[in-house]
Parts: C-alpha cells; sequence; structure tokens
C-alpha cells in the first residue's frame, strides 16, 4: 500500500492554527459527551473503541488487499455499550481460520502505515487454541478499563487465530522508546498472570512492512 507524498513540510501558521482549533474542540466535544452520558447513569471510558473484523481469504497477499477485507463492526464508548456488544459477539474458538480480531482505538485503524501506528509496534504472545480465548478476554477488558501502564501509548490489540495455535498482539504507537515498551510488557505479564513458561516477542511495525509479515523475524524479548 502505498503513503500518500507530504507535499508542504512546513505547514503556515494558518494551518497550525486551524489544527489547534480543532484538536481544542474535539477535547470539547469529548467532555460534553462525558458529561450527558453521566447525567445518563452510564459510564463512559475513558477511549472509544472500536471492534474490526478481518477474514484472509485465500491468494490474499497484498496490503491492498488485506486492508479491503478489514471490517469495522462494532464500536462502544461506555461499559454499558460495550457489555452489550461483547455478550454478542462469537467467542474464537467459533471463528473461521484463519481471522484476525482488532480491538482499537476510536480513529486509528489496525494498519502498519496508520499514522498512530507507522512509528510504533508490537509485543507478541503464542497462545495453545484450548487457553487463547481466556487470555483475550482478559486483555479486551483490561483496554477497555484502561488497566495497562502508558495506556496513552497503546493503539490496540489484535488475536489472529490460526490453523495450530492463536497469536495476541499489543500494538504501541513508539517502539524507539524502549521505557514505554518494556513497560508495556511488563504491565501486559502482570494483568494477564502470564506464566513464565510464555515467552513474549516484540516487532516494529518499519520491520513488518519491510519483509511483509506480522510474526516473523521477531525480537525475543523475555
Amino acid at each position: 500500500m502505498e503513503i500518500a507524498d507530504i507535499k508542504d513540510t512546513n505547514p503556515s501558521k494558518s494551518q497550525l492554527d486551524f489544527v489547534s482549533v480543532d484538536a481544542s474542540e474535539k477535547e470539547s466535544d469529548d467532555r460534553e459527551w462525558q458529561s450527558r452520558e453521566l447525567k445518563a447513569g452510564l459510564h463512559p471510558l475513558k477511549n472509544k473503541l472500536v471492534f474490526w473484523y478481518t477474514r484472509r481469504a485465500p491468494g490474499m497477499r497484498t496490503q491492498t488487499a488485506y486492508e479491503d477485507n478489514i471490517k469495522k463492526f462494532l464500536e462502544f464508548n461506555t461499559v454499558e455499550s460495550f457489555w452489550v456488544c461483547y455478550c454478542h459477539l462469537a467467542r474464537p474458538s467459533s471463528m473461521p481460520t484463519p481471522t484476525d480480531l482488532h480491538l482499537f482505538k476510536e480513529g486509528i485503524r489496525p494498519l502498519w502505515e496508520d499514522s498512530a501506528n507507522c512509528n510504533g509496534g508490537k509485543w507478541i504472545i503464542r497462545f495453545k487454541k484450548a487457553v487463547s480465548s481466556r487470555f483475550w478476554e482478559d486483555l479486551v477488558l483490561a483496554l477497555v478499563g484502561d488497566q495497562l501502564d502508558y495506556g496513552e501509548n497503546i493503539c490496540g490489540a489484535v488475536l489472529s487465530i490460526r490453523f495450530n495455535e492463536d497469536i495476541v498482539s499489543v500494538w504501541n504507537r513508539n517502539a524507539s522508546d524502549n521505557q514505554a515498551v518494556m513497560a508495556l510488557r511488563d504491565a501486559i505479564k502482570r494483568q494477564l498472570k502470564l506464566p513464565h513458561s510464555y515467552v513474549m516477542e516484540y516487532k516494529p511495525h518499519d520491520a513488518s512492512l519491510r519483509d511483509n509479515s506480522s510474526y516473523r523475524n521477531t525480537w525475543l524479548r523475555g
């Protein structure tokens, strides 16, 4: 997938003012939304979240084909709306193989090239199929409840359902911030109560772009 060229590398003051105003308006809208939800007796989440689904069809080898097959199917912004959605969501064990299930913050697409992801990477954990559903659910609840350290650095998570194993990955914004990367690893281990026998791997998204692979040539980091 080609990334559009940036034609104006020196934005004018008016452009910067527009960005500043736009961000301010978004913050104001978010505050108003949270106020309305609280008055309605609901419990707003810190982040609005979106579920995406990808069914990897045979022959789907290009990034363009992959992007075309990503479908948004659920979004929620309160504890109550999350449970309404999640209670009707099929469990990983009943989903076809191969399939990817994505949970990302609103405004971030589950693509390496997305502006929120392009400088980041992901922690990877491989699970036997018999236990993957439990660990995935624990991770989903941690993301919904904003329970992981350096939560502002997290973009989302992916469950990749494969023939012989299932793979869980947590995507972060900045692969070069070693402190945040390692703190996220520790938070995932702690939150999932991950047994010591599990090895976590890390891979920057720019490396994935170079070798066109999500899970090959990873860094083993314990």
